[in-house]
């Protein structure tokens, strides 16, 4: 058996050393001069005017949220088939998440469904990029403008990914993106909200901080309004700073990727690629299929060492979000069918390769 083949493998090198040691050597591993620094590359990087770093995607989510005044009684439209922190982040503001089915083509919210679950509660709507792949941003934008609805893109698998000559995340109201370790760019844990709106930028900056709009002393600060402590530190924008430096050959990367994937199991019978529009800008964070017989061959990758990723239950299906199977009859049928192969920038061509031609042996075609 060969050399394992990972799914996913962050990777942490010289450049992110170097910036380590000049944090430490400063003595000030909090919040400071290279925080600042990492946020405004992300601006630069995305076209926006503002980035607000925080602790994790999770909390990027919040408070977006909670900033544009998410709360009790409020409904907010959330797609069924997402990572379960995205409706987590919807009741950690006290506000209800409704559930939606799913686009079969792109495991993505529905906008039709988003449109007919709107209520006289519905405050917001958090369309979830899946993969990297675009969520139909002009129609839910456009249902979301009609109703006064607020628009915060879960963006956490979407960094760089653009759509209509636009960056993901950089839509609606606000955007939100995750640095956990199985993203392009890791600070270990760590998020960002960026937004063009700076009264809503203002107020994020409040909400991470206690209430400061500005970094204080600790001492004889003011505090006018509530805000709570989910800063980011300088030690995790060195990390990201110099995580930056291999962006670029990382997309790259990530693209081949799956151009490998879709030349190799172009018309396998029992697997299907969920589509890329590479060519207008799409992102693959991970490549991502529908296998008709998924647990199988996920067994069978898994016997050879090559490792993969199922997806995620349908949330509905989850206990604190309970809810009725005939109402996502998309989100529970493909979720059960569909895998994240290996996709890890990290990956060489041979190991691509050697994953069709045990997905092909699988099948029976080799």
């Amino acid at each position: 058996m060969g050399q394992k083949i990972h799914w996913w493998q962050p990777s942490i090198g010289d450049e992110e050393i170097k910036l380590l040691k000049k944090v430490l050597d400063n003595n000030f591993p909090n919040e400071g001069e290279l925080t600042a620094l990492f946020e405004r590359e992300i601006t630069q990087l995305l076209g926006c005017k503002y980035a607000v770093t925080v602790t994790s995607g999770t909390t990027a989510l919040f408070l977006a949220l909670k900033a544009l005044g998410v709360g009790p009684k409020d409904e907010v439209v959330v797609p069924d088939v997402t990572f379960i922190a995205t409706v987590n982040a919807v009741e950690m503001c006290g506000a209800t998440p409704v559930l939606v089915d799913v686009n079969p083509g792109t495991m993505n919210m529905d906008p039709e469904a988003f449109d007919r679950a709107i209520t006289a509660r519905t405050k917001a709507v958090v369309p979830v990029h899946v993969s990297g792949r675009a969520v139909d941003m002009e129609v839910v934008l456009k249902i979301a403008e009609g109703k006064s609805i607020a628009v915060v893109e879960d963006a956490a698998q979407a960094l760089m990914s653009m759509h209509k000559g636009k960056y993901l995340g950089t839509f609606g109201d606000a955007g939100c993106f995750s640095f956990s370790p199985h993203k392009t760019i890791t600070t270990g844990q760590g998020g960002v909200v960026v937004t063009n709106n700076e009264n809503l930028h203002r107020r994020l900056r409040e909400l991470k901080d206690q209430g400061r709009q500005v970094r204080g002393t600790g001492g004889d600060d003011l505090h006018n309004v509530i805000g709570y402590n989910f800063k980011f530190t300088d030690l995790q924008a060195a990390v990201g700073l110099g995580q930056l430096h291999y962006l670029r050959s990382r997309l790259e990367r990530m693209k081949k990727n799956y151009s490998l994937y879709s030349g190799e199991l172009k018309g396998l019978q029992g697997i299907s690629l969920f589509h890329f529009r590479l060519d207008e800008g799409e992102i693959p964070q991970w490549t991502d299929a529908v296998v008709e017989e998924r647990d199988g061959l996920d067994a069978y990758l898994e016997a050879n060492n090559i490792d993969c990723r199922r997806y995620w239950f349908p949330i509905h299906t989850q206990k604190p979000y309970r809810g009725n199977d005939n109402e996502f009859p998309n989100s529970l049928r493909l979720s059960a069918k569909a895998l994240w192969l290996p996709s890890a920038f990290t990956l060489t061509d041979s190991d691509i390769q050697e994953v069709c031609f045990h997905i092909r042996k699988f099948m029976g075609k080799s």
